[in-house]
């Protein structure tokens, strides 16, 4: 059953000290609508618990390339669930999860070139607690059925519509998008993906609202 909680992000990271004290590799999710804030607080808790304990591995790594999305006509739906590597991300939790290799490299979205690149994230075997963040850990439709078993625990954040909104199109005006089209962006495109996205909170473990 899911359980919904106001707390900081201190009481996050005690619960994710928490998670990363069980003994063995464990796996994270944070997920919820664009900008829920799932980056921002993934990368909290591993500055508070030290890379020693966490580190952070985000989904968007799993964006198919523009050249990509173009020739599948769906460079304009961009983050949408069908514009990334499903499986790829799958595999990557897979060899996470399972520990054998003495460090696995993982991808990174970097926005400032709005494209993936490869091997960035070294993950070495000691670290006990893996966070991966992003839209779509709870769906279960597609490639992404294949996710569930994968997360040990994964949290849902809940931030109000408004603050959701304001930070998403400062974000798209911040990676050069005009303030009229970071706009609609926001409340087209982000908005439709949110609702599915919406749709999927009941399978978390926890649903977050920060109150800091």
């Amino acid at each position: 059953m899911t359980e919904t909680l106001r707390c900081s992000t201190a009481d996050l990271t005690d619960r994710a000290r928490t998670l990363a004290a069980r003994g063995s590799r464990t796996v994270l999710g944070l997920t919820g609508a664009p900008g829920a804030g799932k980056s921002t607080v993934g990368a909290a808790l591993v500055a508070a618990l030290g890379p020693d304990v966490a580190v952070l591995v985000p989904m968007d790594g799993y964006h198919y390339a523009n050249v990509v999305l173009e020739a599948l006509g769906r460079r304009d739906r961009k983050g949408a669930q069908d514009t990334f590597d499903a499986g790829g991300y799958v595999s990557l939790l897979r060899r996470l999860r399972s520990g054998e290799e003495e460090v696995v490299h993982a991808p990174e979205f970097r926005r400032e070139i709005e494209e993936p690149v490869g091997s960035a994230l070294p993950v070495p075997r000691d670290v006990p607690l893996v966070i991966t963040e992003g839209n779509y850990l709870l769906l279960r439709e597609g490639p992404w059925a294949a996710l569930e078993g994968l997360l040990d625990e994964t949290w849902y954040l809940e931030p109000g519509d408004e603050l959701r909104h304001g930070r998403l199109v400062a974000r798209h005006e911040a990676y050069g998008k005009p303030p009229e089209q970071a706009r609609a962006w926001a409340l087209g495109t982000d908005e439709a993906n949110a609702r599915l996205i919406a749709s999927t909170a009941d399978r978390a473990d926890l649903v977050v609202r920060l109150t800091d």
